[in-house]
């Protein structure tokens, strides 16, 4: 696969699952699935992955869990909970930025970021070996 579309396929996944993870908060918390909603749950964590993605030049190494995918966990977290923060959205019984939150979101978009990455690179693996031990029994 050419390195531009990797790229973007990446990007693309990255994005729907930080989406996804924006679609699963709202509804554990029962708020609705309006378009506004959830531009303003989600975009505080699509500016981290975007800043993420730039300083990683991750067009380079889309599927690399390192440093592509863990930085992208990390700074979409970081930069999502700032911003979050900042906008004052998320506060519960005053606290702007409960511990819980902070524990799940760096759990599920860990997951999420890296996981796939992880996956992926499974599968490329285990492919090579596969095509290298054909190429060893037909000679």
């Amino acid at each position: 696969m050419e390195t531009r579309t990797r790229a973007w396929l990446a990007a693309v996944l990255d994005v729907v699952l930080i989406v996804a993870f924006a679609v699963i908060g709202r509804s554990s918390h029962g708020e609705a699935f309006a378009s506004l909603g959830l531009w303003t749950t989600a975009y505080p964590f699509l500016a981290g992955w975007a800043l993420a993605f730039v300083v990683t030049r991750a067009w380079r190494r889309p599927f690399a869990v390192w440093p592509t995918g863990v930085v992208a966990w990390l700074l979409t977290v970081a930069v999502g909970m700032a911003l979050r923060v900042a906008t004052g959205q998320g506060v519960v019984d005053g606290n702007p930025l409960p511990v819980s939150f902070v524990i799940v979101a760096t759990i599920v978009l860990g997951v999420f970021l890296v996981g796939w990455r992880l996956v992926a690179r499974l599968v490329v693996r285990s492919r090579s070996r596969r095509a290298g031990a054909r190429d060893a029994a037909a000679r």
